[in-house]
């Protein structure tokens, strides 16, 4: 009798070396499948915890006091230490960022007015 495993014996052991990679490869799909429900779930309450958009703004006016070189929302504190900030309505702050008035990088007011892709 010869001491190498029969086909049979092979074929069984392929079978469990399948199942077994496979039962892996399945418990990592549903780990990557179970980390990304997580972070749409994150992503879906960021949205819903999102304060909505301020009712006022402000312009950030130069040290001239002529030329305007930011926007900003509101409640910015960027703002507040600016000292040169100015109430404006929401249609004086879309014109401004239209005329390439920067936004303030900290309170995005671009993006709470829905601005980002538009020209």
């Amino acid at each position: 009798m010869s001491d190498q495993p029969s086909r049979l014996e092979l074929l069984r052991f392929a079978r469990r070396v399948v199942v077994q990679q496979a039962t892996d490869a399945v418990r990592q799909l549903d780990g990557w499948i179970a980390d990304e429900e997580r972070r749409e779930a994150e992503r879906r309450r960021g949205e819903e915890m999102r304060p909505p958009p301020p009712d006022w703004w402000l312009l950030q006016y130069g040290l001239n006091r002529k030329n305007v070189d930011a926007v900003h929302a509101g409640d910015c504190w960027a703002a507040t230490k600016s000292g040169r900030c100015r109430p404006a309505s929401r249609e004086q702050v879309v014109e401004a960022l239209r005329h390439g008035v920067p936004a303030c990088v900290h309170c995005r007011p671009d993006t709470a007015l829905g601005l980002l892709d538009n020209p």
